[in-house]
């Protein structure tokens, strides 16, 4: 297992003024970088291959569905504008190289009706996954379906949904991905959620109860990591974590001294598990 970061602990501005960040990151004994792909121009993201082929850094991508492009509309052109939106992600992706695009992208953040998911709501998010499934492999990417927790969407906010609705897209390039800041939240046991996974993993974000620095909050990364060990898990382990940079994710405080330190401290702790 690799370790990665994610760069939204920069904020949602992805442009090539992250570059040094880029060599920072590298520099501390990463492997690799998620991507947030929001500029949906794949001509603005050349310059970022070149910049991550020369640094020798894996990448993977990220997306998610603003309130205007929401796959569980009643609206069929807001669904086909969301199909849209999330098919030019994938584009963006094939430029910088990644073979993973992963995220909540079945619902919209932040959207909800008061209610559980219906039926119809659940099969316009199968519908949509799978048609961007479909789409993915014409560019050699897999899918990673994330499940969020109760205060940020309402399709599915467990594994054992995730797992019922990633069958009944069944499609080899739609897998999934899992987030711990979520599941411990969610879950009654994340190494069992975990567990449940089995060859359908495809990545892992390790975030801290607090989303700061890795290690110091009361996440249980020593059992997780040996779950994983256990399972033989091959792919890469990125963190997550948040400021005040970004407005979504409502921190309201100062939680760690630096991003070099979250950073910094978080890989020495993660490199000592594996």
């Amino acid at each position: 297992m690799q370790i990665g970061m994610n760069l939204l602990l920069w904020g949602t501005d992805i442009t090539p003024a992250l570059f040094p960040v880029l060599d920072e990151i590298k520099s501390l004994g990463f492997a690799g970088v998620e991507v947030p792909i929001f500029n949906l121009n794949p001509a603005d993201w050349q310059v970022w291959r070149q910049k991550l082929d020369d640094l020798g850094l894996q990448r993977l991508a990220v997306a998610i569905n603003g309130p205007d492009a929401n796959p569980l509309s009643s609206d069929a052109s807001m669904r086909a504008h969301a199909l849209d939106s999330n098919k030019k992600a994938l584009d963006c992706a094939a430029v910088i190289g990644a073979k993973l695009l992963m995220g909540p992208i079945h619902s919209a953040l932040g959207v909800f009706t008061g209610q559980p998911a219906t039926e119809e709501e659940w099969q316009r998010g199968v519908a949509h996954i799978r048609a961007l499934a479909e789409y993915a492999a014409t560019k050699n990417i897999t899918l990673g379906i994330e499940y969020l927790n109760r205060f940020e969407t309402y399709l599915f906010t467990c594994t054992d949904d995730m797992l019922r609705f990633v069958d009944e897209v069944d499609h080899p390039h739609c897998k999934i991905m899992f987030d711990t800041f979520h599941a411990n939240i969610e879950e009654k046991d994340i190494s069992a959620a975990l567990q449940k996974c089995e060859d359908r993993l495809v990545h892992v974000q390790l975030s801290e109860n607090d989303r700061s620095t890795v290690g110091k909050g009361h996440v249980d990364f020593e059992k997780i990591i040996a779950t994983l060990k256990s399972m033989d898990y091959q792919g890469m382990l990125s963190i997550e974590a948040f400021s005040m940079k970004l407005a979504a994710a409502n921190i309201w405080r100062p939680m760690f001294e630096s991003e070099t330190q979250l950073m910094r401290d978080s890989i020495s702790y993660l490199q000592k598990l594996l």
